[in-house]
């Protein structure tokens, strides 16, 4: 930490670099690392409830911290073109979560299970229960036999929010790829959602 009379203009130069764009912080992070914990806290809220959502509570804290010191490492490639760093996170975060699948068919069998049982009532994590309130069992077990490749597109525009191009952009993938990719994760969605349904 800077001391004494210079510590005053350090702090303001500091709030100046960190105020622009997300590739203006990565850019500044090179000759400062210190600087890229802006990124982190501008989005490690939304990368962590992106991972919270796909792998639980169980996995979410390591996801996210491997995604951000993934991204702090490979900092120099990053597009400084692009002004927001959220879909290149995301993208790192994917890449995690496809390095535990495991974990993530297993959580969304949690879910499927969790689904129907009350809170409190012999769950032995209550914030997997309360997650389970947030995807329908028929949902889960939908997510859960996509591809995941289709999987990852869906989620990211579903539950990331993010448009199209920045999908495309996140995973490294051309646009039409995308499109191909959401069209066929939402019709087998929909068709799993209504066989549950019907049965």
């Amino acid at each position: 930490m800077r001391t004494g009379p210079e510590a005053g203009h350090a702090a303001d130069t500091d709030v100046g670099m960190v105020a622009g764009s997300d590739a203006a912080v990565v850019a500044a992070s090179v000759a400062d690392p210190d600087v890229f914990g802006e990124l982190y806290r501008r989005h490690a809220p939304a990368v962590h409830g992106f991972v919270l959502r796909r792998m639980g509570t169980e996995h979410a804290d390591d996801v996210t911290a491997d995604t951000f010191v993934t991204a702090f490492r490979i900092r120099g490639r990053f597009d400084r073109q692009r002004d927001s760093a959220r879909p290149w996170l995301m993208g790192i975060a994917v890449h995690q979560i496809s390095r535990r699948w495991r974990a993530e068919r297993a959580h969304l069998s949690t879910l499927a299970a969790l689904e129907a049982v009350p809170l409190g009532h012999g769950v032995p994590d209550a914030s997997e229960a309360v997650l389970a309130r947030s995807v329908d069992v028929g949902l889960a077990a939908a997510l859960r036999s996509l591809r995941r490749g289709d999987r990852d597109v869906l989620l990211l525009v579903a539950w990331a929010e993010l448009e199209y191009a920045e999908v495309a952009e996140a995973l490294g993938i051309p646009l039409g790829t995308v499109r191909s990719r959401l069209h066929r994760a939402r019709r087998l969605v929909r068709d799993a959602l209504t066989t549950t349904k019907e049965s």
